[in-house]
């Protein structure tokens, strides 16, 4: 095995299109209530429009020599773009900033799955999450039967805020700690 991670510029999102698919069918695959509702869902309905509304984008593909095995997708986004036909995504009056922080979709193939891919995407990707001084509020939405991936985003500090759509998604939230309060807490 030769794991490579590569940041990928927007423009380049197609290389995605594969694994951003898998992770559809994968959650489909999950679900345990309204599996039906991911039959629209696909890299041109999800990543693309996701991507363009997006103030900021950051997508991480990994590589085992040339094959594509991975990827995580983050961004910082207008609050407002998180309330829309499909669903109000958090309480908007619980952000206090104009912009907030979401792990928006992450993919590993099965058989890389131990391997500490996940851990690395996940710190890489918090630590560009971090780095936006306009944002105190990061989000993770993780569909009905995916317990694996709730029970790692909770083992690396995100806490249950709510579920919407009748429990089709449970919202994770974190706050970035300010110097002050990090500093405090130890």
């Amino acid at each position: 095995m030769e794991l490579n991670y590569e940041i990928i510029p927007d423009h380049e999102i197609e290389v995605c299109r594969d694994l951003c698919n898998e992770l559809m069918k994968y959650q489909k695959e999950k679900a345990v209530m309204s599996p039906e509702l991911f039959d629209t869902m696909n890299f041109d309905t999800r990543m693309v429009p996701s991507v363009h509304k997006a103030m900021h984008n950051y997508i991480v593909v990994v590589k085992d020599r040339n094959e594509l095995v991975g990827y995580v997708y983050a961004n910082i986004s207008l609050k407002g773009v998180y309330r829309n036909d499909f669903a109000t995504f958090f309480d908007m009056n619980s952000v206090q900033r104009e912009a907030v922080g979401c792990l928006s979709q992450f993919y590993i193939k099965e058989k890389y799955r131990q391997y500490g891919v996940g851990s690395k995407l996940f710190n890489m990707s918090m630590d560009w999450l971090s780095s936006f001084e306009e944002v105190d509020d990061y989000f993770i939405y993780v569909s009905s039967g995916n317990d694996d991936a709730l029970s790692f985003y909770q083992h690396k500090g995100f806490t249950i805020s709510h579920e919407i759509l009748d429990g089709f998604i449970t919202v994770l939230r974190s706050k970035k700690v300010s110097e002050n309060e990090h500093n405090h807490i130890f």
